[in-house]
Formats: C-alpha cells, structure tokens, sequence
C-alpha cells in the first residue's frame, strides 16, 4: 500500500515509542508508556496543519514567495496561494533516504539541487533519537554548492500534555519579543515588540484557555545550561519542547480543532529565524562551500 507519507519507521526505547515518516522525516508520534507527547495522524493520512514537518531551507513564510540573492530577484514556488507566498520551505513533501535505523534512533537525508526560485544545493539530515527520557532531534545542512548559502531550519511539532486538555494547561515561552504581522498575509509589518507588560508575555506562564495564537516569539532566552525552554503544564506534569540557543524563534499556533483529535491542539515550532527571513536577513544562518551546521531540539514529558 502507498501511503502519503511513504514508510512509518518505527523507534523505541524502554516504554518510549516514536513513529518517523520517510516522505518528510516528518514526526507522526511519540508515546512514553501509551501516554502521547505529540498530536499524532493516521498511517494512511495526510499530515494535518503541518505536523511534525521538518523546515529547511526556511520555515514559516517568504513574502509573496519571492527572495533576493546574488543580485537576482528569485521566483518560488507559491505554495501558500491563498497568501501568496511560499511555506515551510522544500522538503516536507518529499521522500528521503533511511541513512540509519536502530532500535531507539533513526536518521534521513535528502539532496536538493537547483529547484525553481533557489540557486543553492544542499544536503539536510535529521536524526530522531529517544534517550534520557524523552526524544532528541538532531539537524544538520551541509552546503554541497559553490557559494555560500543562507538558510533557516524549522520544526512543526504540536506537542501533547498527555491525556489532559490544553484548556486545562499553563503556556510558558523562552521569548521575550513577539514580531507584528500583517493579518492578511502573515508577514511581517514591523520589527520585534519587547513583551514587556502586555498579554503576550508568556515568561512566567499563562493559562492557554481562551489564547488564541498564530504568533511569532523572538529573543528566546536559554537556561544558564544553554538550552531554550518552553512547555504545556498542567498539575500532574505537561511537556517541553527544548533546543540549542540557535533556535532562537518560535512560532505558537492554536488550532481550535486539531483533525482527528475533536479538541484544540498547540504547536509550539522552533525555528532559527523569523517569518520571511530570506527578505529581512535576520537570523538567517550562513554557511560556506563544504560546511556544515548542526542544531537540536527535542521534546520531554514533565513529571508531577
């Protein structure tokens, strides 16, 4: 049978279970003893609102699909029509290669060459592993062209409390600047707000009844370890999504009804740059000719 989303590989780890799907290495599950961290899809479906996708060379939009480079206007594919831009970047529809499957770990790749709209090869890789009690995900870009190539990479998982409603569940952000957008097109239409004393500052934690959220957070701020922290709690545990400082970003959407779930869900998406970096420049990544750059990320059930 063909699916939409091609072979379901399949980890796990102790009680710990995670499903990887080989058309876009995308997320489709991660269970830690039958209870679900993530909001998950059929095998036989289409991945709903972006879930789970991987993000490369940018994640979230590029205004009216057109970017700059080189001195040449670029013309991308516009997979947003209804916006007019283009989303999410190349990979997320494609099939990639199994490079390793173990029993608690998995990695794909793919190579994209010169596609419409972008003169730049590569080759991106992302490795699921479940350990320390959670699942870890590990990306990397490696320039397989001439000249150097800027780029983002983002992430689209809707992470899970658990059998708990979101409704029910207190929102905490690493951020500390949220970025205007213009409702329409969802680009954006100014530079980064300070958070500072109004209703979108999720440092201390909110409740998520009755938020709704299509919003881009920037400055994330990490621990003192590094790492970049955000969470659903509720008062017997929650999730987290964490990442390295160079996710910087993150995008929170609030769908009021996830598809197959009947409830609302929340993505919590890290991501090194902002909305329509590829025009901005800002926080876009570069790398050489035969670099590489290498990012984590992951997610952790939270104990009572």
């Amino acid at each position: 049978m063909n699916r939409p989303t091609g072979e379901q590989l399949e980890i796990a780890s102790g009680d710990a279970r995670a499903v990887v799907t080989e058309v876009g290495a995308g997320l489709r599950s991660f269970t830690v003893a039958d209870v679900p961290y993530c909001e998950t899809y059929g095998a036989d479906e289409v991945p709903p609102l972006g879930a789970g996708a991987v993000l490369v060379p940018w994640p979230n939009r590029v205004g009216g699909a057109t970017w700059s480079h080189a001195g040449m206007r670029r013309q991308l594919e516009m997979t947003e029509p209804a916006r007019g831009n283009a989303i999410h970047g190349l990979v997320r529809k494609e099939a990639w290669t199994v490079l390793e499957h173990g029993d608690a770990s998995v990695m794909l790749g793919i190579e994209v060459g010169e596609v419409q709209g972008w003169p730049l090869p590569f080759r991106t890789t992302v490795r699921y592993a479940l350990e320390d009690g959670g699942l870890s995900v590990t990306h990397t870009v490696h320039n397989t062209g001439n000249e150097e190539m800027p780029f983002g990479v983002g992430t689209h998982p809707y992470p899970r409390p658990g059998h708990v409603d979101v409704d029910h569940c207190v929102l905490t952000l690493a951020a500390r600047t949220v970025l205007p957008v213009d409702e329409e097109t969802m680009i954006p239409s100014g530079k980064p707000q300070s958070l500072e004393g109004i209703e979108l500052d999720f440092r201390v934690g909110r409740p998520l009844r009755g938020v709704e959220l299509d919003t881009a957070f920037g400055d994330c701020e990490p621990d003192p370890d590094g790492i970049v922290r955000h969470s659903i709690t509720h008062a017997d545990g929650g999730v987290e999504v964490w990442a390295d400082a160079s996710f910087g970003w993150v995008q929170v959407f609030t769908p009021a009804d996830f598809p197959g779930k009947g409830a609302r869900a929340v993505a919590i998406e890290p991501m090194t740059c902002p909305p329509d970096a590829l025009n901005s420049g800002t926080d876009l990544i570069t790398v050489a000719p035969g670099d590489t750059w290498t990012g984590r990320w992951g997610i952790t059930p939270l104990p009572r």
